[in-house]
């Protein structure tokens, strides 16, 4: 008989294309894994995987039932949230996926109003690359992301949300920072500091450089804001910084300059996403309005 475990493991299989890591990520032991497959395979009477190959591929048939098998088992995820949904009311862990770009210096205070006002809704919070989160969305690995915009997807529900500047800051010590009025061929040559090249913030910067005619420095990437101001502070390079982060109290221009240049402006559109259909969308999207109108209300206030 076909189980909804062993799909479970074929679906493992096809993400980390190796036997012993797709075992750990569903904690059972390898033979145990390899044994189910097989009987998978015999149940349907064709192969799916070519054991032969590193890293591990699927066959045709089994690409082809990889994907059917995540429907399945995210429709019976659904199922099983729904019932849950029914009991509880709005209550329950939403594993919520959030960038290290916004998460840690917007998030605090949110998550502390929606516990007050629904302490029985729990969020699990994991910062990673919008990227990859969104394909751990899709796979039903995440509730619910924050992520700048684009996010690529199918059957995915993108809740718009905000939109925040950016503002290229500089050491205190630069020449330019001395400057009354600063325009783009003024860095020209500039070196920028950045995240590594997964994240959307890498892309931004690079379109920046780009069009400035200004160098990113690759041998120096950031695993945070906080990091991207410290390396900028030191005198290593231009950093680009989201508005909600200079304004934060773990932010703030204490060892950065911004500068407020004549003929160029940018900012980044933030949103919230789910699985469409999705049993808990109304609470999601109850935490999405509520970021959205703490954002809202920062954003308004002058600064």
């Amino acid at each position: 008989m076909t189980t909804l475990r062993q799909f479970t493991y074929l679906v493992a299989l096809a993400d980390y294309r190796n036997f012993r890591r797709a075992a750990d990520a569903v904690h059972v032991a390898q033979p145990t894994l390899s044994q189910q497959l097989r009987a998978l395979e015999a149940r349907l009477g064709v192969t799916l995987v070519e054991r032969n190959e590193s890293p591990l591929q699927l066959t045709p048939i089994g690409r082809e039932v990889v994907a059917r098998a995540r429907k399945l088992l995210l429709n019976v995820k659904d199922i099983e949230d729904m019932a849950l949904r029914a009991k509880t009311g709005i209550g329950g862990t939403i594993r919520f996926g959030v960038t290290p770009t916004l998460g840690p210096y917007l998030m605090p205070g949110i998550v502390a109003s929606l516990h007050r006002a629904y302490p029985d809704m729990r969020l699990y919070v994991r910062e990673g690359i919008p990227d990859e989160q969104a394909r751990e969305l899709a796979r039903g690995e995440l509730d619910m992301i924050l992520s700048p915009l684009p996010v690529s997807g199918s059957a995915l529900h993108i809740e718009s949300l905000f939109r925040e500047p950016l503002h290229i800051v500089c050491p205190p010590d630069h020449p330019v920072s001395k400057m009354a009025r600063v325009r783009k061929q003024d860095l020209a040559g500039a070196e920028f500091l950045s995240f590594d090249q997964r994240h959307h913030a890498y892309r931004q910067v690079r379109e920046v450089c780009d069009d400035f005619g200004a160098l990113v420095l690759e041998d120096y990437q950031g695993t945070s804001l906080d990091a991207l101001r410290q390396m900028c502070g030191s005198g290593l390079g231009f950093a680009i910084i989201p508005e909600l982060y200079l304004r934060s109290e773990v932010g703030g221009e204490d060892m950065v300059k911004r500068l407020d240049l004549a003929d160029w402006s940018a900012s980044r559109a933030i949103a919230a996403v789910w699985r469409e259909g999705a049993a808990y969308s109304d609470s999601y999207r109850i935490i999405a309005e509520a970021i959205a109108s703490e954002a809202r209300r920062i954003l308004a206030e002058d600064f």
